[in-house]
């Protein structure tokens, strides 16, 4: 009877009795996903540097304007400032350079999938660092995770939508993710604004590989069409901006609860592949999803 009534106070917690939770979370689900299918309907205009530092520009611009300028909000202090930029050159540098790059071997579907399994990581490399106990769960819940990604991977490999390499970079970018919001979580702000932090992290993190633009780039391969400012706009505006506070609005309510939501990003993910991208989906894709869907669940259970 408890297993009963809890499940029903997350359903009502869920639902439309907690409509501002509710729109938010449907609205994380759509948006964090389609980050991938933009993605690569940028690459097919241009060079991935290209793509990311302008959206890094446009991003961190847009967030500054908004918490200095309109808000008031401070300027980070000289300690802030050293932890900014750790978080920028991880954050932002690291995992978005290799996750753009991973995404010209990777179909959208399955990077979507890839940033679903965050969640694992994450609780990973905490209880790592900080001395907890892994347990059974832990890892049953990881290679459940690595299993679903393989699986729904298999066809895409088989048909030139995926490559073992462009798989090893997404995971290994999800990995240095999941580092950087471990270290985020640790750091004292200070009642320093998010808003200040995302701008500058993403800024600094910009400018960190502005140097590999310069050396990369080839004018031939970037034609600035309509599809170049679609995938821009979108991964600024939509995804780095209104995505992440989202996000942060869900946990700042009830962060068991908020992680219930990534549940539903493969789903949107795969979808928006296929018809965005014209991306296979099959009976692999399926089995692959329930079983990262199934090890998130596990986690989720362990934090509760």
């Amino acid at each position: 009877m408890s297993n009963l009534k809890k499940e029903y106070q997350l359903f009502k917690f869920l639902s439309l009795g907690n409509w501002k939770f509710f729109v938010a979370g449907l609205a994380l689900s759509i948006l964090w996903p389609s980050a991938s299918t933009a993605t690569k309907l940028g690459l097919t205009s241009a060079q991935p540097f290209v793509i990311s530092s302008t959206r890094f520009l446009i991003a961190g611009l847009i967030m500054l304007f908004i918490s200095h300028v309109v808000l008031g909000n401070r300027l980070p202090s000289k300690a802030e400032w050293k932890s900014i930029i750790v978080y920028g050159f991880l954050n932002v540098s690291l995992y978005l350079g290799l996750y753009i790059i991973a995404m010209q071997e990777v179909s959208a579907g399955l990077g979507s999938l890839a940033i679903a399994i965050n969640p694992v990581f994450i609780s990973l490399i905490a209880v790592s660092l900080f001395a907890h106990t892994i347990t059974k769960r832990h890892v049953l819940s990881l290679v459940m995770c690595l299993l679903g990604v393989t699986i729904a991977a298999f066809p895409l490999i088989k048909n030139s939508f995926a490559t073992p390499f462009g798989i090893a970079l997404l995971l290994t970018s999800m990995i240095i993710y999941s580092f950087a919001t471990v270290y985020y979580s640790r750091v004292q702000w200070n009642g320093l604004q998010i808003l200040t932090i995302n701008g500058w992290q993403t800024i600094i993190g910009g400018i960190f590989t502005f140097p590999i633009l310069l050396i990369t780039y080839q004018p031939e391969k970037n034609l600035y069409d309509a599809n170049f400012w679609k995938s821009v706009i979108w991964l600024s505006i939509p995804v780095s901006i209104v995505a992440v506070q989202l996000w942060l609005y869900l946990v700042k309510q009830n962060p068991i609860n908020a992680s219930f939501w990534l549940f539903l990003c493969p789903i949107f993910g795969f979808a928006f592949a296929k018809i965005m991208m014209q991306e296979p989906i099959s009976w692999f894709t399926f089995l692959g999803v329930l079983l990262v869907l199934s090890g998130l669940y596990l986690v989720q259970r362990i934090k509760k």
